[in-house]
């Protein structure tokens, strides 16, 4: 037995072992790498730039490997991994496979399995709602219900620009309910739940009159009436999120902590740029640049930037590997705004393609930034996990 000295400095704890990796996930995550890939060549293809298309649907489809087989399968697993059940992993599978089956050009079974994968995911939700009632779990299957809608039409075979507003509303909806998780700001006045409550369902409600009028749905819906509902809707979660988001208050804490909340403000900001395209524009699809500004404000802009904020949380939650904050990483959140204010304002606004094409450019190395800078520091901190458990044994 090792009797304590008083004299003696304090004994800090004896580092531990790296946590195991859970081996079963990986697969699951590396299908959705390999879609964010795909979308990110896909990408280069539609600015135009000399590169070979590795399948054809890298370009046509890059939309939908972004938003579904990507971001459907992290979200997806995600959920899985805090439901705690095996079933709940059929969820990203099924987003996973399916992004690689578009990929690959089997269209309908991707597109069966991208559908199939926010059925589960509903699914999820609602078990767990079931145990534990919460408002951030509602706006999240609602998110999910979002997805599930853009699978259906997809079936039905919609257009991908037709199905952007039901994209976005599963990605805004699923990230403002992760805050309202994550940031503890689920502990609202009531009056602040109904408003966000309220305004969730606006939004819901503009996509569905959006989605009518471009069926050749009621003619007496005024012109671009869906849409324009739909961004004052964005327009409001934007400011409902940076009101109540603590990230206003933890901007003032080095470290990551300051890193996360820069990213979320920043969000919170395209956000609101989105909200006022769609509401000045009415019809996303009236010109290739409104098409473009509306789309990437969403999608890169808040989308990205909270991804890149929600990293240091999410990725020890999932993967069991931590992931050290750098200073460099301000670094790739920089190159991502900055690439799409030059997209958005010389490419869209002012018409240049060359400022086109370069923000669009800078935004992809931006995240391909994120994945090595997130990959290095995971390794490395690993790395220091076996070193001190070695040293101690």
């Amino acid at each position: 037995m090792v009797t304590a000295v008083p004299t003696a400095a304090p004994v800090e704890p004896a580092p531990t072992a790296a946590p195991a990796v859970p081996w079963r996930r990986i697969p699951v995550f590396l299908t959705a790498v390999v879609c964010l890939v795909a979308g990110l060549w896909g990408g280069l293809l539609l600015l135009g730039l000399p590169v070979p298309a590795v399948t054809g649907a890298t370009a046509s489809e890059h939309g939908p490997l972004m938003a579904l087989g990507f971001l459907g399968t992290v979200i997806s697993l995600e959920r899985a991994v805090a439901l705690g059940r095996p079933w709940g992993f059929l969820a990203p599978a099924c987003a996973g496979l399916g992004g690689v089956a578009v990929l690959l050009g089997l269209a309908m079974p991707g597109r069966l399995l991208l559908t199939t994968a926010s059925i589960l995911l509903v699914v999820v939700y609602v078990v767990v709602h079931r145990v534990q009632p919460a408002l951030h779990l509602r706006v999240m299957a609602l998110g999910a219900v979002c997805w599930y809608v853009a699978g259906v039409l997809w079936l039905g075979g919609w257009p991908v620009p037709r199905l952007v507003p039901w994209l976005a509303g599963f990605l805004v909806l699923t990230i403002l309910g992760e805050r309202l998780e994550l940031a503890r700001v689920g502990l609202l006045r009531p009056r602040s739940g109904r408003v966000l409550a309220a305004v969730t369902g606006a939004f819901v409600v503009g996509v569905l009159l959006a989605t009518a009028q471009g069926a050749e749905g009621p003619a007496w819906l005024p012109g671009g009436a869906g849409v324009r509902l739909a961004g004052l809707a964005l327009l409001a979660l934007a400011a409902w999120g940076a009101v109540h988001d603590v990230a206003r208050r933890t901007v003032r804490v080095p470290g990551v902590t300051r890193f996360m909340a820069v990213c979320l403000l920043a969000g919170y900001a395209w956000l609101a740029v989105a909200g006022t395209v769609w509401v000045v524009a009415g019809d996303l699809g009236a010109s290739v640049a409104v098409y473009d500004a509306a789309l990437h404000a969403v999608f890169l802009g808040f989308v990205m930037s909270m991804i890149f904020g929600h990293a240091p949380v999410i990725v020890p939650a999932v993967l069991r590997v931590r992931l050290p904050f750098h200073r460099s990483f301000y670094a790739h959140l920089a190159l991502l705004h900055g690439g799409l204010v030059v997209r958005l304002l010389g490419g869209d606004a002012l018409g240049s393609p060359a400022a086109w094409r370069v923000g669009g450019v800078a935004t992809e190395v931006a995240v391909l930034a994120f994945l090595a800078a997130s990959a290095v520091a995971a390794r490395s901190a690993r790395r220091r996990a076996r070193r001190a458990a070695g040293v101690v044994a």
